[in-house]
């Protein structure tokens, strides 16, 4: 057990200043890899509407709006950025801009859809091209593209680019190491706002101002699970009242400047927690020990989920393991490769991923999380503070 008292916990340090790291995240060959994938996949073209698969090609955050933004990259031919005049800068000033792209406005009275249609190759017209189509993009978009292209079959274009994004560069991985960095602050500032008398709803509240005053530029989410709300792995803020001796589930993450994603949970408790917690944490802290050691290239996900899972099955709480191992991590916090049962893709270098099993008995749960890449001989975490139960006092 690790003991904290909240009279001494630590302030917020100070951050070193962010290097621009902009041009290694987001490189001009990403573009060429792209169409290289496009055509490999048997497609005409990919487009490209704002989510995170435009960023990760082209480095451009677009605003999802009703006008449409859209990346074409044609398998044969040049890729082109057709966005609304009124966003023109803000494409120009993106990394997009920095990019052999040429970026083509267009105006209100103008049908974009069958701007971008016109200037993609006329086979993709024809009965039986293949068309892949932004896997975040809107429904109404699509169909206006169907409508666009007649003879097009639209199919999902995470089919390209998923074997891409799921192997991080190294530009990548230091930032999802700096995101790590920035949850494992926050998480050290917990026991700040941990006391009893205090809501879920409040301690939650400062968590996400925390998350960005360490660098974060936005809160995705914030999970304060106190006593039987600590049993539900995705319990929503309440105004519930935290009591002595109640454990706490503190799961957190937030996207960085850089568009790559923090996810963080650790296990608190307000005073002595219940002797039978004590004895399921202890097998759940050794179940992810496991799992993160069974970690290695060629190692399937599968195999990873199952060196934790069988643990707590054995020691009696499998069906307290409710939820799959983890998830991809990247632009977004919910991405391949998923750590899971029938996952068989052996796993590679660069992969990110979370490792976080759980047991949820009832009247408390708890569960450990950390993000771990694969590297060329094993793994590298990238959260690190304490994995043991925190005791506030």
């Amino acid at each position: 057990m690790v003991r904290v008292r909240t009279a001494c916990a630590a302030g917020t340090r100070d951050r070193e200043m962010e290097t621009d790291v902009t041009t290694e995240l987001y490189p001009r060959e990403r573009l060429a890899r792209v169409q290289e994938a496009t055509a490999a996949a048997g497609l005409g073209a990919v487009l490209l509407t704002p989510g995170p698969d435009l960023r990760y090609v082209t480095g451009y955050n677009a605003l999802p709006l009703e006008r449409l933004t859209c990346l074409a990259v044609p398998a044969q031919g040049d890729p082109f950025l057709v966005v609304p005049r009124l966003e023109l800068p803000a494409a120009q000033e993106s990394p997009a801009g920095a990019l052999d792209l040429e970026l083509v406005p267009w105006d209100e009275t103008d049908d974009p859809y069958a701007l971008v249609a016109g200037r993609l190759p006329a086979g993709l017209l024809r009965e039986g091209a293949r068309v892949g189509v932004a896997d975040r993009m809107w429904a109404v978009m699509a169909l206006r593209f169907r409508a666009a292209m007649p003879g097009a079959e639209q199919v999902a274009a995470g089919t390209v680019l998923r074997g891409l994004r799921m192997r991080k560069s190294a530009a990548e991985v230091a930032a999802l190491r700096e995101a790590g960095a920035a949850i494992d602050r926050v998480h050290a500032r917990v026991p700040e706002f941990l006391r009893p008398g205090r809501t879920e709803r409040e301690v939650g509240r400062d968590i996400a101002d925390a998350i960005i005053a360490e660098g974060h530029e936005t809160v995705d989410f914030v999970i304060v699970g106190s006593g039987p709300n600590g049993a539900n792995p995705h319990a929503e803020l309440s105004d519930r009242v935290i009591g002595p001796g109640e454990p706490v589930v503190v799961d957190i993450g937030g996207q960085m400047p850089s568009g790559y994603c923090s996810d963080s949970t650790r296990n608190y408790c307000v005073g002595e927690p219940p002797a039978e917690y004590r004895a399921y944490f202890e097998v759940l802290r050794r179940a992810q020990q496991a799992s993160c050691d069974a970690v290695k290239p060629g190692v399937t996900p599968e195999a990873v989920d199952a060196a934790g899972r069988q643990m707590i099955a054995d020691a009696g709480y499998g069906e307290h393991f409710v939820h799959r191992t983890g998830h991809g991590i990247g632009l977004e916090v919910h991405e391949d490769p998923y750590i899971v049962s029938g996952n068989v893709e052996p796993l590679a270098p660069g992969m990110a991923f979370s490792v976080e099993p759980g047991i949820y008995v009832g009247p408390h749960g708890a569960r450990i999380e950390d993000i771990v890449v694969c590297t060329e001989n094993g793994y590298e975490r990238l959260n690190h503070t304490e994995r043991d139960l925190v005791i506030v006092g």
